[in-house]
């Protein structure tokens, strides 16, 4: 396998950025990695991969790719989406599946983009009390800093706090561990504001803010627009009117560096870690990290 060739000297002074990117996770989907030929030449040992449960993926590939991160040294966090589950049984078949094949301990619950639920589940919390994670050692749930129209139609955020702090009373319940990851965007202000939001209200979950890797421009709008992605997509809309930048990839420097700065000035405040969407590819995404945890170059 091709390794990663760092280079350490002349490192440039990174400032707050590499401790921010401490214990990154990022998401893959089967069909995804089965491009990879071999993780642990672009990941840090140990890192936390979440395996993204779209429509129609057989669990089967689910759960293979999950076995395959174990066995290469990785934390699969698969997600469990409630709409896309018809039944109690096959959500504990699931579940059973990934601990008996790749020795799963972790998850992300979260609804699911449907409209229409496959049987009795259309929340995470429902699946949180049916008691099929029972001795999971970390749970995550989702968060969306820029609202979510499906949970609030009204634009309001009241239903989705409301929402985290019942999954709050729960993991208050529970031994496992459990943090809210979030949808990526493209802007500090709002981020900083709604997990300062959170804290106000008496959550204090810790936050695993969603990060979009580098991609190119069409295809970050692309995603944004499918995932709801609210006002931080101007950010986008503004780089897209300088044609001298519609070619060259979108990195997110400026609001991980943003977001860096203002965890070391307010230690409190609640993002505990990074989440990334390697929209532009697991590989780039990877490299984009190396070079910022360490100045090191692939």
């Amino acid at each position: 396998m091709a390794l990663l060739n760092f280079r350490r000297d002349a490192a440039p002074d990174l400032g707050p950025v590499p401790a921010f990117l401490d214990e990154f996770s990022i998401e893959v989907m089967p069909r995804t990695a089965a491009g990879i030929e071999d993780f642990r030449a672009i990941l840090p040992k140990g890192t936390r991969v979440y395996i993204a449960h779209i429509d129609g993926t057989p669990i089967a590939d689910m759960v293979a790719t999950a076995a395959r991160l174990r066995r290469e040294g990785f934390e699969p966090m698969p997600h469990f989406p409630a709409r896309l589950i018809a039944s109690e049984a096959i959500l504990r078949d699931w579940v059973g599946r990934y601990e008996g094949d790749a020795g799963v301990t972790q998850a992300l619950l979260l609804g699911g983009g449907v409209n229409t639920p496959a049987g009795d589940y259309t929340s995470s919390m429902q699946m949180l009390e049916s008691g099929a994670f029972d001795g999971f050692t970390r749970l995550h749930v989702a968060g969306h800093p820029e609202g979510n129209r499906d949970i609030d139609a009204d634009g309001d955020d009241a239903v989705a706090m409301q929402a985290l702090k019942l999954k709050q009373d729960w993991a208050e319940r529970s031994d496992a561990r459990m943090a809210i990851v979030t949808q990526f965007c493209f802007e500090p202000a709002p981020v900083i504001a709604w997990v300062n939001k959170l804290a106000a209200l008496g959550i204090t979950l810790p936050v695993h803010i969603g990060i979009a890797g580098p991609a190119k421009l069409q295809t970050l709008v692309k995603f944004a627009i499918a995932c709801g992605v609210g006002p931080s997509l101007r950010v986008l809309q503004r780089r897209a009117r300088d044609v001298t930048k519609l070619l060259m990839p979108f990195e997110p420097g400026e609001m991980v560096a943003a977001l860096a700065a203002h965890k070391a000035a307010n230690p409190a405040f609640g993002i505990e870690s990074v989440h990334f969407f390697p929209l532009g590819g697991i590989k780039a995404n990877a490299t984009w990290v190396a070079e910022h945890t360490k100045g090191e170059t692939a």
